[in-house]
């Protein structure tokens, strides 16, 4: 009896001692700077603490963090041999939040990215034609009109109404992806889902509502899947690209991170120049109010050079982009163009048809090599005679 007790008060005595020796910063504010200094290169990242969770942890790639508040700052050190830390944070003098610190190597997507760069512009295997709806479209002029999209996108030129549709929805629905989508998937239905806060949309929920918004102001947009080189996986991303009668060429957005892609000279860029600039590795730069939900920044060594570089492997986008094209409804068909690379893993077959026989739907999936018809740009709209 006396070793047991002895035991428990030695491991009493531990614990207290090392709950002693967890490092304390200080902080009035929930948000605050994590910097780098061992390495210039990365950006500067935002904190935000969240007291609710039990540890409160995120990972890094530098084994040298340096958190700054608005009253204190401290240094946290990690690597291989020491790959978790955890510190505390004094929120307001009162509140503590354990903080967790995890380092981990980062995976180089690059490098694969760039054994995915070739493609086949001589593959000639049938797929159909991308078709974009009107905004005539009944359901897209209501959807204009319900949610003023004019007056949103504003009348300062083309580029500012792309970008100014994005910030619209980013800011109305945040970004949920611990949940699926609504089954009716349809602008309107997806943001009146969203309208009390109790909910927000998955990353593919917010690009097909401003995907449709685009179409109802007569942009030619699609959707697109990207997707990493295995076949299963437990994450991908969904974005948007916009045609650009100005630029003569697709834009690239993210509904999920506010975010759109410039090259040196504040050029914005489209899905495909992204991906080719990360293979080449040239200038890519994020917007500076690139953020998730309006409580973190993105920077651009995770987001592009890590996550996107991940996902841009293989792409994919419904042949038409159209109101409510996700919805399952009895007899209808959805048809899907996957831009694989010739280092992609399911080269064949090229075509597959999926029925489900208890909803009375059919899916198909197309395959190609050919970048030029992935990336066709949208015919002209015929002017009235």
């Amino acid at each position: 009896m006396r070793s047991i007790l002895t035991i428990s008060m030695l491991l009493l005595a531990t614990a207290t001692f090392a709950q002693k020796k967890l490092q304390v910063l200080h902080t009035n504010s929930k948000s605050f700077r994590m910097k780098f200094p061992s390495d210039p290169a990365i950006t500067v990242r935002t904190w935000t603490i969240a007291p609710e969770l039990k540890p409160d942890s995120t990972v890094v790639w530098d084994e040298k963090i340096k958190f700054i508040t608005d009253v204190d700052s401290i240094v946290i050190k990690v690597d291989k041999k020491h790959p978790v830390r955890d510190f505390l944070v004094i929120y307001q003098h009162k509140d503590t939040c354990l903080t967790r610190i995890r380092f981990e190597e980062i995976p180089d997507y690059i490098g694969k990215l760039k054994k995915a760069a070739k493609y086949n512009p001589s593959d000639l295997r049938t797929v159909p034609e991308f078709t974009y709806q009107d905004s005539s479209n009944v359901h897209l002029q209501a959807l204009r009109k319900k949610y003023n999209l004019d007056s949103i996108a504003g009348d300062a030129g083309e580029l500012n109404q792309i970008i100014n549709l994005m910030h619209w929805l980013h800011n109305k629905v945040e970004h949920d992806g611990q949940h699926g989508n609504p089954e009716i998937k349809n602008a309107d239905e997806l943001i009146m889902a969203c309208s009390d806060g109790s909910r927000g949309l998955n990353c593919r929920g917010l690009a097909i509502t401003l995907n449709e918004c685009y179409l109802a102001l007569g942009f030619k947009s699609r959707y697109i899947t990207c997707m990493p080189k295995e076949l299963e996986f437990d994450d991908c991303h969904v974005i948007n690209m916009v045609y650009s009668e100005w630029l003569k060429k697709w834009v690239y957005m993210d509904p999920t991170n506010n975010a759109y892609v410039m090259d040196e000279k504040g050029t914005l860029l489209s899905i495909e120049e992204v991906r080719q600039r990360l293979i080449d590795g040239r200038t890519v730069i994020l917007n500076p109010d690139a953020n998730w939900n309006n409580s973190q920044f993105v920077w651009v060594e995770e987001y592009l050079h890590y996550y996107m570089a991940k996902n841009l492997y293989r792409l994919e986008c419904p042949v038409s982009s159209e109101y409510d094209y996700e919805t399952k409804s009895p007899g209808k068909n959805s048809a899907y163009i996957e831009l694989l690379p010739l280092d992609g893993i399911n080269q064949t077959p090229q075509k597959t048809e999926h029925v489900n026989k208890d909803q009375n739907t059919t899916f198909t999936n197309y395959v190609t090599n050919n970048p030029g018809i992935f990336w066709k740009s949208p015919e002209p709209a015929k002017s009235n005679p």
